[in-house]
């Protein structure tokens, strides 16, 4: 792993963490190519603006919970084959309800350079710290549809407030918003702006097995 790339729980006490594309539950319906481990990466800068965020959340009675971090390009590389593979409706309800999977790329869900793979890009979302459950959003990760824009209508109050907290948490802490997903944030100051990087998210045993074979 890059000297500048960390697990992001080592440096950001508190923050949960879920890494969707580890498991089965992310729009492919299977594990993507370069994750290794259920686990968040990125530079030491996201964590530091991650950790800005954790505390001015807290007193608003929200803590964070981030779905990606760092993005391999051969995980990019994987999600462009999927979207060009027959449709068998195994997530789309779930993730694209509205579009053909081909159509993702054209209408910016995915992109086939995309900034996680830079190491300062998170998706997350806000929990509630007397309960730990998931603050409502009106729709959750990678539900590729105009209801997850930000502003979008057709969401509750409730769901506005949330989206507003967590816009207003992550600007103040030195991120940008991307208006197509209200649960994806850019640092600002990214110190790789241009590097699109490709090694796999891992263990330190595990990168030690790749490396001999």
């Amino acid at each position: 792993m890059n000297d500048d790339f960390v697990f992001v729980d080592e440096l950001v006490p508190g923050i949960r963490w879920d890494a969707k594309y580890a498991t089965r539950d992310n729009f492919t319906g299977e594990p993507v190519d370069g994750y290794l481990v259920n686990r968040i990466v990125g530079t030491t800068s996201l964590c530091r603006g991650l950790g800005t965020a954790h505390e001015i959340a807290e007193p608003l009675g929200f803590g964070l919970l981030v779905w990606d971090g760092y993005r391999p390009q051969r995980a990019v590389d994987f999600f462009m084959g999927w979207s060009q593979q027959p449709e068998d409706g195994r997530t789309k309800q779930r993730h694209y309800p509205n579009i053909h999977r081909s159509k993702m790329f054209d209408m910016g869900y995915i992109s086939a350079k995309s900034g996680h793979s830079r190491g300062s890009t998170v998706d997350l979302t806000l929990y509630h710290l007397a309960s730990g459950e998931l603050a409502p959003m009106g729709g959750g990760h990678d539900l590729m549809d105009p209801i997850s824009h930000h502003g979008a209508p057709g969401i509750t109050s409730t769901e506005t407030k949330n989206r507003e907290s967590l816009r207003t948490v992550m600007e103040v802490a030195g991120f940008r918003p991307y208006d197509r997903e209200w649960w994806h944030y850019t640092l600002r100051d990214e110190p790789y702006p241009d590097t699109f990087f490709d090694f796999p998210i891992a263990e330190f045993d595990q990168v030690n097995q790749l490396a001999r074979r």
